[in-house]
């Protein structure tokens, strides 16, 4: 991490900062909780970040112990970057940061809406509120990307990039931009439905619950 700035300061929210506190770097972190990327689908989702860029972030991260590579087994055989043990624990700090900045009164709002930023967003978002406990497991199919959710007892206990092993009891089928809207209310469920830009099968009040609990 030679050429990283210091702050010559002993707090741990200094050092902190020197690991994660480049630009880009805490959005790799954040792009990587829900699971294991390759480089360059880590590239697409962070088109601002040019390859040099993303690559020096990604070995000062590696170094540091927050990502490390691994092969995929076979039939995939990708290299992939994926948080540490130890990089997995900025969940929650990511979570409350995601959070803290949606409240923000200048929130820019006319960025491109991408499939793994929204979904950390509805992780940031969720809560059930007043809903009665519920459990159910979500498959969310945005566009070409599939990430998989799961309740219990009201809990969004798992968010994670890929299908599920098993049939889950919601399947939820849109575009980004749609369920973006639906999220922060610029257009509602029944909308969205009836227009057939949302489409979903299975438990339609497990669903409607997750829509809601995870309203921005």
């Amino acid at each position: 991490m030679a050429g990283k700035r210091r702050y010559d300061d002993g707090c741990g929210v200094a050092h902190a900062l020197e690991i994660v506190g480049e630009r880009w770097a805490l959005l790799i972190v954040r792009d990587l909780l829900l699971g294991p990327k390759r480089f360059t689908d880590l590239q697409a989702g962070l088109p601002g970040a040019g390859p040099n860029v993303l690559t020096q972030r990604l070995r000062d991260l590696e170094q540091a112990g927050v990502v490390q590579r691994r092969t995929l087994p076979p039939p995939a055989g990708s290299r992939v970057y994926e948080l540490t043990e130890w990089g997995g624990q900025l969940e929650p700090i990511v979570v409350a940061l995601g959070l803290w900045g949606s409240h923000s009164p200048v929130l820019p709002l006319e960025g491109a809406v991408r499939a793994d930023s929204l979904m950390i967003s509805m992780r940031c978002a969720f809560d059930p509120g007043t809903e009665p406990a519920w459990s159910a497991s979500y498959e969310i199919r945005l566009d070409r990307d599939r990430f998989t959710a799961q309740v219990v007892d009201g809990r969004l206990v798992a968010l994670t990039r890929g299908q599920p092993t098993e049939p889950a009891d919601v399947v939820l089928e849109t575009a980004p931009a749609t369920l973006d809207a639906v999220l922060s209310g610029r257009t509602s469920t029944d909308a969205a439905l009836g227009d057939g830009s949302l489409r979903l099968t299975g438990d339609t009040e497990a669903a409607c619950r997750l829509l809601r609990a995870a309203h921005s």
